[in-house]
């Protein structure tokens, strides 16, 4: 068996990716098991450059908050700002500190450096403006967009005047308020103010929509994406904070649904503009629905690839990240009896793997799934191997 994968097992490039494709996807996705390490990250900028450079890749997205991403896409195409000033306000999660992530966005400016603008490469956050203490007020998207609005529109086509969503919104504070992620009794999305300001975000990004022709020749097609990304910030946001003040049993499942719904939606509009290359965790990006627990409850819910595919069908392609040991965080050597503890057996620390091959040799003597003994790292699925394209496989995190 072993063998067998080693003469189908390729050097992660760009080609040994593009082999397992029919044709050259409009998203090509790229998962991770896990979150925080460097060399996964190192991986991801080496094949993203290589497709861009080799594929015409024109947009690279990450799990990143989608509003803070436009400083990133600022400075990427235009030079707005310092490489440090980007990478502490540009990127959520923490993750501007990360070296793969600053040396990401450092390459995407230099790529760009002499380009003229339409040929530039564009980046994009497509998470929501949430972390996981929960999600941000909704201040600077709504009044993003209705200052767009109201400069171009007349007064009379407003559903509301800039004062009243000041008064709505009220101190920042009531919406970021973190002991609401855990009790909904802490949480103002269900307040009368948060009732009427998710009709207003309604209505502002309808009134968006339906002026498209006017706004574009008004401003240019980049403002109007611009005001159409607050759009989806702030109704996403507005139905974020309705379920965190729900106190059903769905409450959490339906957090993680809307949060992937975001996603997808950012996904979707990036594809509109180019093809894209994504990169976040295998959870978001996968196929099949996803499943968690927190605590002793069971979540499940269809992740950002998943809705993507189900709209882009071939024009979505989804490579899984796998990786072998993370021993500083308890994780050791795969049993070989899984799908990881198989691929760990080769000789080469990193390598592309047909998915769907492994999954139709597999088949008769299916792989047990490997079981995490850390919180933070998602092994493989066996049972849902075929539906990834391919698995890009790293067999050691080194040591921090």
């Amino acid at each position: 068996m072993t063998s067998g994968i080693k003469d189908t097992a390729h050097a992660v490039e760009a080609a040994a990716v593009m082999r397992l494709l029919p044709a050259r996807p409009r998203v090509l996705a790229l998962g991770e098991p896990t979150h925080g390490e460097e060399l996964l990250l190192d991986v991801r900028n080496e094949l993203f450059r290589q497709l861009v450079e080799q594929e015409g890749y024109t947009t690279i997205a990450i799990e990143s908050d989608c509003v803070m991403g436009l400083v990133v896409d600022d400075y990427v195409t235009g030079g707005t700002g310092t490489l440090d000033e980007v990478m502490e306000r540009g990127i959520s999660h923490g993750w501007g500190a990360a070296a793969g992530n600053r040396e990401l966005v450092r390459w995407m400016r230099a790529y760009n450096e002499g380009r003229p603008a339409p040929e530039r490469l564009r980046f994009a956050g497509v998470d929501g403006p949430m972390e996981m203490t929960g999600p941000a007020s909704p201040r600077e998207s709504l009044t993003a967009l209705h200052g767009y609005l109201a400069a171009l529109v007349h007064e009379s086509l407003l559903p509301c005047t800039a004062e009243t969503l000041d008064r709505l919104l009220g101190a920042d504070d009531r919406w970021t308020e973190q002991a609401a992620m855990m009790d909904p009794s802490r949480s103002v999305g269900r307040s009368a103010e948060a009732r009427e300001l998710r009709l207003l975000a309604d209505d502002l990004a309808a009134l968006l929509d339906e002026r498209t022709p006017h706004l574009i020749a008004a401003t240019s097609r980049d403002a109007w994406e611009r005001a159409r990304q607050y759009a989806r910030a702030a109704t996403g946001l507005m139905r974020y904070h309705f379920w965190m003040a729900d106190d059903s049993p769905g409450r959490m499942a339906r957090l993680l649904g809307v949060r992937d719904s975001i996603m997808a939606d950012n996904l979707l509009a990036a594809a509109r503009r180019g093809p894209v290359l994504v990169h976040a965790h295998n959870l978001h990006l996968q196929r099949h629905e996803a499943a968690m627990r927190m605590g002793d409850l069971p979540l499940d819910w269809w992740g950002a690839g998943a809705l993507v595919s189900a709209h882009l069908g071939e024009e979505y392609a989804f490579v899984a990240g796998a990786l072998g040991t993370i021993r500083h965080q308890g994780v050791d050597t795969p049993p070989p009896d899984t799908v990881e503890g198989l691929l760990y057996a080769l000789p080469e620390d990193r390598y592309v793997v047909d998915a769907r091959w492994l999954a139709a040799v597999l088949a008769d003597a299916p792989p047990g799934p490997r079981e995490s003994s850390w919180f933070g790292y998602f092994p493989l699925d066996p049972a849902h191997l075929a539906q990834s394209d391919g698995i890009v496989y790293v067999k050691d995190m080194p040591p921090r």
